[in-house]
């Protein structure tokens, strides 16, 4: 199968490509694996051409994008004229529309009318969520399936329309996958310690790594027929990687780490605040990110200045002065002061050099500082992430790195 993203947006980078991940993801869970991703613009020529060029070789094909209402959405065009067909409208569809402006009060108008016209011959996928439809065209054996760009809308048909079609469509191969993540590690050390279990893999294994500031994810991809014996194999081959990768690894869960985080507070019914320096409120972003993080996250203090350090959380002029605000000291005095602060159980303090300037030979850029306070330990650590890194990156990891030295001390009170 062949995806093929339309939209001027994409191209130059206004917009990022989500959809291609989402559909590759929930395709090869399916056992309709990819070959192509093709992103392209709004051109009518190069529309047709790329369509030909994907249908010489795969017999089905799905789109995204271009079925708006505005004059640059002009895939249902393209389409007819490729495939001979008319425009005519869909009644069910028209009135979806109909009632959709309605309950927002507002006009109907001809061009929104026209949300309603689908290619004649074709079968209607019905958008719940949005006024254009999803298009599903078979001629000599080849499939076209057209789908909105809008990512929700895209997603929901994905599930409800596309794949239990292709499922009565074709038979398939099961390709099954587990997700581990890494962190403390970088990937070469990662890649290193894991050659010989990679050697032993059986045939038709594979294992991705997937790397982000501070994290790497693992994924362990197992193909073949027997559904029973590929999930049997895939398990226990799976537990080994859990072995090799030993204290590398922090959840055998496709989750990110706030999630993570969230679900050990709650079972330690634990709360945390923040108060961040070199991170900016980066740590108490990722945390709030989950839903129902209110249970257990108290709030943050942004503490850039030395004088809100001083003035608002109370940290040691004597520590500030002698030590500088990027010190083991300063972290430890914001992390055990915030804690009484915001009345919890847990305190990360961040404290750093993101650059591009403001280093120095004993503290270049990406030197950072974090402290975990908890009701009986403080744990510091300084962490070096690079001078060449960059700001975005500097910051990410250290917020990642702020998380996962939390996540180990909340596993020490489990424990």
């Amino acid at each position: 199968m062949i995806l093929i993203n339309i939209g001027d947006e994409l191209l130059i980078g206004q917009v990022v490509n989500t959809n291609a991940a989402f559909v590759g993801q929930q395709m090869a869970a399916a056992g309709f694996p990819l070959t192509d991703v093709i992103t392209i613009g709004d051109d009518g020529d190069n529309i047709r051409q790329t369509l030909r060029n994907a249908f010489d070789k795969t017999d089905i094909v799905m789109m995204t994008g271009g079925l708006g209402p505005t004059r640059d959405d002009i895939t249902k065009k393209v389409i007819c004229d490729m495939f001979h067909r008319e425009l005519v409208i869909d009644e069910k569809v028209l009135q979806h529309v109909t009632d959709l402006f309605a309950a927002r009060g507002m006009e109907l108008t001809e061009t929104n009318r026209l949300q309603a016209a689908v290619p004649e011959g074709c079968t209607v996928l019905f958008n719940v969520l949005g006024t254009a439809p999803g298009l599903w065209l078979e001629e000599d054996g080849k499939v076209l399936i057209v789908l909105p760009g809008v990512p929700f809308e895209m997603e929901r048909l994905i599930k409800d329309e596309v794949l239990p079609r292709l499922a009565e469509r074709q038979g398939r191969s099961n390709i099954l996958y587990r997700v581990l993540q890494c962190t403390n590690i970088t990937e070469s050390g990662l890649s290193d310690l894991l050659t010989d279990y990679e050697n032993q893999l059986p045939e038709g294994f594979k294992l991705a790594y997937l790397p982000k500031p501070g994290i790497i994810r693992l994924r362990l991809t197992a193909q073949g027929e027997d559904r029973e014996l590929l999930e049997k194999t895939l398990d226990e081959q799976f537990e080994k990687l859990k072995q090799q990768a030993g204290e590398y690894a922090f959840t055998d869960e496709d989750i990110e780490m706030p999630e993570v985080i969230g679900r050990l507070l709650m079972k330690v019914g634990g709360q945390v605040a923040t108060a961040e320096s070199c991170t900016g409120g980066r740590v108490a972003h990722l945390i709030t990110s989950v839903p129902g993080s209110s249970r257990y996250f108290q709030g943050s203090m942004v503490s850039y200045s030395n004088e809100v350090k001083r003035d608002l959380l109370n940290v040691r002029e004597d520590n500030l002065k002698r030590r500088g605000a990027v010190s083991e000291e300063v972290v430890s005095d914001m992390a055990l002061n915030t804690m009484g602060l915001f009345d919890v159980d847990y305190a990360i303090a961040t404290s750093g050099i993101a650059g591009p300037d403001g280093g120095s030979a004993e503290k270049p850029v990406g030197t950072v500082w974090i402290a975990v306070a908890t009701p009986t330990r403080l744990a510091t650590k300084e962490f070096r992430f690079g001078s060449r890194t960059g700001r975005a990156q500097i910051v990410e990891r250290a917020a990642n790195a702020a998380l996962n030295m939390l996540r180990i001390e909340i596993e020490k009170d489990i424990r």
